[in-house]
């Protein structure tokens, strides 16, 4: 098998199938990688939704035997939407980060890859290959980095020479022994615009970031948002795009080659009134083909209650007071409770009071008498 004419033959088909760049790199350990993660446990900075253990994420013998190669792949995603639809102080708007635009990316990476994988073995019928998009053990920036796809920026993003950092990821374990690409150089430089505009101090250092801090992962999770996060959140329902959009290697970046990802406007930027009271199947049929409904509805419910309250929106009271009182959530209730509170009307003082008097669960209490601060700090005013 000349592996050389292959590596060429597979660059081609790349291209046919829309992956944007691909490149190639050993299988060996992630011997840097390890040590990081390891150091990202002891510190408590990881998230909770990696896949697999340290070595399974750094080994990748571990989940292909025979793996001598990995293919990593990118495949940009637009920055801007044509005609953004524009909140008004009667329909205010949430906003869904740009990797959430367009169908969810798993699902196309996944689809290019396993083309990429079938046309591998067409040429090698005894081949070895395994498909990962995100949700794999491997971290799929260590491999790009490693293939030669970009260098890891000290926001933590694969910068593309071509694309910026915005360009979804993926990667294909193969036993075939690809002579691997060379990395691409750091150029961040003394550049720190992406850890200064971070919200909340997230990106410890360059490169390092404490996902527990990270409006991208907080806007993800299930449970009452910590009171230091409520306000940093503004008007996102899902993910953060700060620190992308601040760093110079994304100036002017904005490519739509691929129509799967082209934003829906009133998806990407959704009327956050109706979010409260949308039904489980109508949420499936609105938001379940894009990456942001993976986690259902409830943090993003969470997340329009805070963004009502970011926006003091005074038309919201009675659909957030209807919340307050008929949701079965503990997390949506009291999260209702405290954003009527923060509106500040003297109707969304009384709610919380009189729903005091039936309430039974002990955080929802709690948050509901954190609403009722907010009225005697305005007394004290």
């Amino acid at each position: 098998m000349n592996t050389e004419q292959l590596k060429q033959e597979i660059i081609d088909y790349s291209k046919e199938i829309g992956i944007d760049k691909i490149g190639f790199a050993s299988a060996d350990v992630f011997g840097e990688l390890k040590e990081r993660l390891k150091r990202q446990q002891s510190l408590k900075y990881q998230s909770g939704f990696e896949k697999g253990s340290v070595e399974e994420r750094t080994e990748p013998q571990r989940l292909l035997p025979e793996a001598q190669s990995i293919l990593s792949i990118a495949i940009a995603y637009p920055t801007r939407m044509e005609n953004a639809p524009k909140g008004t102080k009667e329909d205010r708007r949430g906003i869904f980060a740009r990797a959430s635009w367009g169908i969810d990316y798993h699902v196309v990476l996944r689809d290019r890859l396993e083309k990429l994988s079938a046309f591998i073995q067409e040429k090698v019928p005894d081949v070895q290959n395994k498909v990962m998009v995100d949700t794999g053990e491997l971290s799929d920036r260590a491999v790009a980095e490693r293939a030669g796809i970009g260098f890891s920026g000290k926001n933590t993003a694969i910068i593309t020479p071509e694309f910026g950092s915005f360009v979804y990821l993926g990667e294909l374990i193969t036993n075939i022994p690809f002579v691997p690409d060379e990395p691409v150089e750091d150029s961040c430089g003394d550049c720190t615009k992406c850890l200064d505009a971070c919200p909340t101090g997230a990106l410890v250092q360059g490169g390092q970031l404490n996902a527990q801090r990270c409006i991208a992962f907080l806007t993800q999770t299930k449970d009452f948002l910590p009171d230091e996060f409520r306000t940093k959140i503004g008007n996102r329902v899902y993910g953060c795009d700060t620190c992308q959009v601040v760093c110079p290697r994304n100036k002017k970046i904005d490519f739509h080659i691929h129509p799967e990802f082209e934003p829906e406007n009133e998806i990407a930027k959704p009327k956050l009134k109706p979010m409260l009271r949308i039904s489980n199947r109508e949420f499936k049929e609105t938001y379940g083909h894009i990456a942001g409904s993976w986690r259902g509805k409830k943090p993003l419910q969470r997340n329009a209650l805070i963004a009502l309250a970011h926006f003091r929106d005074e038309t919201a009271v009675e659909e957030i007071i209807a919340v307050l009182t008929n949701d079965p959530r503990p997390v949506i209730r009291g999260t209702a409770a405290w954003a009527l509170g923060k509106i500040g009307t003297e109707k969304a003082y009384e709610a919380i009071k009189s729903a005091m008097e039936k309430e039974q669960d002990e955080q929802v209490l709690y948050e509901m008498e954190k609403g009722l601060d907010f009225e005697k700090e305005l007394s004290l005013k």
